[in-house]
């Protein structure tokens, strides 16, 4: 189709009769009901994947931790439709000062139209994907722990602690870091146990505002593991470093704070009734694999490390980005034969860069003198404004550039929500289907056109004359010839259906 105008196929309603039917109850059981498994349930069922969600709590977590979005995961956000809804519950400030808490400002003309973090409360993003999640058809069931599984040709069986047996064509483990899933597949979690601690928590205080703030920068110079922070409501975020390393199943006691404080501080700072308390280690691990046969792993599941630079969450958002789309095309039956794999292909060596400078991160948090020299000499050379972005753009997550052959820069990453005709190009990719953006108006996608929108853009501002995007936004193809167009619909997308 050579038309000017944006096409697109309707995605087949759950109604629709199925081609590939299902000798199963659900094609998807995702254990873990955090970001990450109502993240990558709300992408299966973009494209009517069967999701059912297993919660082992009965009710979300009772303390408010703030957890910051990161550039890459605002624009996620945006290609799903759910950025205005998301930035309503959070507070925004500059994308300045995440590595290792260095404090620069941030660096100007980052390449994104959404160049800020955004902290918001942790039950808040759950709560806000679950609902994405469930409004577009996922069931989520809460108090239903993962015991065992076994997998077969045809599916997998799930074993409850109660007792029940469910029957999936996948499962995905999203269920984090302790993860049952991965223990139950005998998948290995090699890496670094905690060598220190740190205590956070939130609580009110009993000396005046001026005081905690005139003690918390004279430590702050030299020690970026303790603060305390007003909170709101009279409470404030207490964190600081534990006097070792303990069991992270018992959560530490009130009186734990108070002596570290008067370790650290010299005072305890009159801390009293405490909202919640818990603890954290520097514990770096990544699984040896993130697929056997039809199990997967995702998030914290696959891969632990330190909150230095907040990437967690949003690592985890992430992978399920960039499963959700594959593992929907394999149940729908279009997915090429090597599409799967390429998830772990793609998402591990991210893993393991984020592991790589969170280790980096904690050395540089270190009182000890050879990390502080460390410290004083890259936080001069971060006044070089190539390095400051460097290190924004690696925590951020937008200097990710997948292997996809030979190719221009752009070949590989994810495009920045550039203006088109119709708006923004974000708002094209909210159903979760590729993209073909054609600046030649003279292509069309064909018989992908079940998978794959056109939209014939000449004046779209690009390097290039025509890119095809796949649902997580990285630019798979780059060009202007319908032939080799072809060739790359079929890599990604698989067979044309006509």
């Amino acid at each position: 189709m050579n038309s000017p105008q944006f096409t697109a196929e309707p995605s087949p309603s759950p109604s629709d009769a199925d081609p590939y039917p299902h000798p199963v109850p659900y094609d998807v059981i995702v254990a873990g009901c955090g970001p990450t498994g109502a993240m990558l349930a709300a992408e299966l069922r973009l494209h009517d994947v069967r999701v059912l969600v297993l919660e082992k709590e009965t009710e979300p977590a009772p303390f408010v931790r703030i957890v910051g979005l990161h550039i890459r995961s605002l624009e996620l956000m945006a290609m799903r439709g759910l950025l205005d809804r998301v930035l309503e519950h959070g507070r925004r400030r500059p994308a300045a000062g995440f590595f290792a808490g260095i404090s620069k400002p941030a660096p100007e003309g980052l390449d994104s139209a959404h160049a800020y973090l955004l902290g918001i409360p942790h039950p808040v993003i759950v709560r806000l994907l679950e609902e994405h999640a469930v409004r577009l058809g996922a069931q989520v069931r809460r108090g239903c722990a993962v015991a065992g599984f076994e997998q077969d040709d045809e599916g997998v069986t799930v074993d409850l602690a109660d007792g029940e047996r469910l029957r999936a064509r996948y499962l995905v483990g999203c269920d984090g870091g302790r993860s049952a899933v991965r223990k139950l597949l005998g998948v290995g979690f090699p890496g670094e146990p905690s060598r220190t601690e740190t205590l956070m928590g939130e609580m009110e205080v009993g000396v005046p505002q001026e005081e905690v703030a005139a003690k918390v920068a004279e430590i702050g110079e030299t020690n970026k593991r303790f603060w305390l922070r007003p909170f709101g409501g009279g409470a404030y975020s207490v964190v600081v470093p534990a006097a070792g390393v303990g069991d992270r199943a018992e959560p530490p006691t009130l009186q734990d704070f108070k002596q570290q404080l008067r370790a650290i501080a010299g005072t305890d700072f009159g801390v009293h009734s405490p909202r919640w308390l818990s603890r954290f280690g520097d514990a770096t691990r990544l699984a040896e694999r993130y697929r056997v046969g039809r199990v997967l792993l995702a998030g914290d599941a696959a891969h632990i490390h330190p909150p230095t630079g907040g990437q967690g969450l949003n690592l985890g958002v992430q992978d399920a980005f960039n499963l959700g789309w594959k593992l929907a095309a394999q149940i729908r039956g279009w997915a090429p034969e090597t599409l799967l794999d390429t998830y772990q292909t793609e998402r591990r060596p991210v893993a393991e860069n984020v592991l790589d400078n969170t280790r980096a991160q904690m050395e540089l948090h270190s009182t000890e003198p050879g990390p502080q020299a460390l410290r004083r000499l890259l936080t001069e050379l971060m006044d070089i404004d190539e390095v400051n972005r460097r290190l924004i753009e690696k925590i951020a997550a937008i200097d990710i550039r997948y292997d996809f052959g030979d190719g221009p820069d752009l070949l590989g990453r994810r495009l920045r929500d550039i203006e088109v005709k119709q708006g923004h190009l974000y708002g094209l990719l909210h159903r979760g289907r590729g993209l073909l953006l054609d600046r030649t108006a003279r292509l069309t996608v064909g018989g992908w056109s079940d998978r794959v929108d056109h939209l014939a853009d000449p004046t779209a501002v690009l390097d290039v004359p025509c890119v095809l995007l796949r649902p997580d936004g990285h630019v798979a193809w780059i060009g202007d010839d319908q032939q080799d167009l072809d060739a790359h619909l079929s890599r990604w997308f698989g067979k044309p259906a006509n």
